[in-house]
């Protein structure tokens, strides 16, 4: 990987987001280093351009700096829920409820970055939380 503070602060320039040349982004951009390299270049067919994967990185270190330690957090199956009834409000879990699955916060942005490069296309763990563009990227 390359990404670089530098770069991510061009990257969401580009998007007319600021980002501070400071000791948090630096932490942040570790952290979400980590992150693709740990969730998704352990799974990939083939490697994906540098391009792809600092934009990625750059993605999620975003959400890193919103909140430090977005990417660690784990939900258990009990913790997966989607409200299945509106009136006298009912959730239904997903998955095993016994908690033997686990499941880990995921960016649909970075998800469509990373899919062609996927090993099984479409494939990923038991997810539970899916974000868009929420970090104003």
């Amino acid at each position: 990987m390359t990404a670089t503070v530098a770069g991510w602060i061009s990257y969401a320039a580009d998007a007319g987001t600021v980002v501070a040349d400071d000791a948090d982004s630096a932490a942040a951009l570790v952290r979400a280093s980590r992150y693709i390299a740990n969730f998704y270049l352990n799974r990939v067919t083939s490697t994906p351009p540098d391009v792809v994967t600092d934009n990625a990185t750059y993605e999620a270190a975003a959400l890193e700096l919103a909140t430090p330690g977005f990417f660690s957090k784990t939900y258990t199956a009990d913790q997966q829920k989607v409200l299945s009834k509106v009136g006298d409000i009912q959730w239904t879990v997903r998955g095993n409820a016994s908690g033997a699955e686990a499941a880990t916060p995921i960016s649909t942005t970075i998800e469509a970055m990373f899919y062609p490069y996927l090993i099984e296309r479409g494939s990923t763990p038991a997810l539970m939380l899916s974000i868009g563009r929420s970090s104003g990227l």
